[in-house]
């Protein structure tokens, strides 16, 4: 399904969006179930998953070019397996999965960080670990606070209505993340552009064209800043990892990258959706505006929640380098492994009525950042982010609502990361 066919009407399946469904059954067997499948309300797993969630906590499931694959829907074994060294995410090789054409056509380029496995992952990430510390994102909060309100100020002065995914939930990550890397914001509209066909096309050739334009402008950075250093992690990584040899150009490229796109794409997507979805929750969004109201912080547990709720980074893949017997089944080695984060967020053996929207239940345990070894080095700065914006919007505009019919708002196809393609709003 192309982005154009998730806007209009037939969209979503019921209005309001409280009232979509999130478990109906279609007539298919699991092992005929395809992997991924477009949402039909873009806070719920699609409704094409019920067979899965039937067959917990393991299934057969087909991908997009026909070849079968292991899906964990299980909460519990998804940990087991994620932490378990047998399972590869060594994208280059022959045999690992892949959830679309376009992934299937870049993969052997490699992936710094989220595709090697150890020792390179983590030689790789013990680089980058202080950076992502408690104590450094902390010291953050600050400035991202600040970027929040000069963004809200722009959106106060312009007037309703606004498109808050342009005018808020991509330059907020954004933003904050070139901070961080010593990336010049400048350079947006180049990166994020790129970063958007890397993901989701709108074609093969797109793609690749994409991520060839990453490399070159990382490439050029890089030699820029070697000549003029600045004081970003970015700069960091020049001037002790490159220059000592501990890595060369074409690793550094890729770690760049994969901080810059994840860094900025993730965390516009959960805020745009999370603000999309608290509108469609109104008893919730009382009780969030109620505490706004009253001069206390949006919760941790509000962002955790839909952060479980929501998991937008649906299908981590992995490769099975050495058999495993597991809830009953053997994994063989060279078999491709799909961890559905929307469907094991949503267990009921982990939690009580999964389909709700609940912050009270406590959802710390979720694994919408992964789990084990690969578990998303930048989780702690996307949890401030979003308490800040969250927080920082609904406080400053309490009467804030969709400026459009919540079925004609346009999301994002299956097979990339969820959110909001737009998100018109009033105030």
């Amino acid at each position: 399904m192309t982005e154009s066919t998730k806007s209009g009407p037939t969209t979503l399946s019921a209005s309001p969006a409280t009232t979509f469904p999130a478990t109906d059954s279609p007539t298919v067997d699991a092992p005929a179930t395809t992997f991924p499948q477009d949402r039909a309300c873009p806070y719920h797993p699609p409704t094409g998953y019920a067979p899965l969630r039937e067959a917990r906590p393991l299934a057969r499931v087909t991908l997009f070019d026909g070849r079968p694959a292991w899906l964990v829907s299980g909460h519990a074994v998804a940990r087991e397996l994620l932490a378990d060294p047998r399972l590869s995410t060594d994208r280059e090789h022959a045999d690992f999965p892949s959830p679309n054409e376009r992934f299937a056509r870049i993969r052997k380029r490699g992936t710094a960080l989220l595709g090697v496995d150890d020792p390179r992952h983590n030689t790789q990430r013990r680089m980058l670990i202080p950076s992502f510390s408690v104590k450094r994102i902390a010291a953050l909060r600050p400035r991202v606070q600040e970027t929040v309100d000069r963004l809200l100020d722009a959106m106060e002065a312009q007037g309703p209505p606004a498109e808050l995914v342009n005018a808020f939930a991509l330059p907020v990550p954004s933003m904050v993340i070139c901070a961080l890397l010593g990336v010049p914001y400048a350079d947006h509209d180049h990166f994020e552009e790129s970063s958007r066909r890397l993901l989701r096309g709108p074609t093969v050739e797109d793609t690749q064209a994409a991520r060839d334009e990453l490399d070159d402008y990382f490439y050029a950075l890089i030699d820029r800043k070697r000549r003029e250093p600045g004081d970003g992690l970015l700069d960091e990584l020049i001037h002790r990892q490159l220059a000592e040899g501990k890595v060369d150009r074409k690793e550094l490229v890729g770690l760049a990258t994969i901080l810059l796109v994840a860094g900025h794409e993730t965390t516009a997507n959960m805020i745009s959706l999370g603000t999309f979805t608290l509108l469609q929750h109104p008893e919730r969004l009382a009780e969030l505006r109620a505490d706004l109201g009253a001069g206390r912080p949006l919760a941790p547990a509000v962002v955790e929640e839909l952060l479980r709720y929501l998991s937008i980074a649906d299908g981590l893949l992995r490769l099975v380098k050495e058999d495993i017997e597991i809830a009953g089944s053997t994994l063989r080695a060279g078999d491709g492994v799909v961890f559905s984060t929307s469907l094991i967020n949503r267990d009921d053996a982990a939690y009580a009525s999964p389909d709700e929207l609940d912050w009270h239940r406590g959802a710390s345990h979720h694994l919408a950042f992964g789990f084990g070894v690969h578990q998303c080095l930048g989780q702690n700065l996307a949890r401030m982010e979003l308490e800040i914006a969250l927080g920082s919007l609904f406080g400053r505009l309490p009467g804030l609502r969709l400026a459009a019919p919540a079925e004609e708002i346009p999301f994002k196809p299956g097979d990339t990361i969820q959110g909001m393609l737009e998100l018109p709003v009033s105030w």
